[in-house]
């Protein structure tokens, strides 16, 4: 995975979890739903490149 990847996967993680965090203070449940849906997805795209990252070496 490059470098440039981990950065857009980190950058969504950390989007979702501001988006929550808002959500949440305003008691808005559709923007802490889909705050907490880019936070996962970012989580999961980390993962999946370290996996790929393991099987390289």
């Amino acid at each position: 995975m490059s470098f440039e990847q981990k950065i857009r996967n980190k950058a969504q993680e950390l989007k979702g979890r501001i988006m929550e965090g808002i959500g949440r203070a305003t008691r808005n449940t559709r923007l802490k739903r889909q705050g907490k849906t880019d936070r996962v997805a970012g989580n999961l795209k980390q993962a999946g490149g370290k996996a790929k990252d393991a099987f390289r070496r």
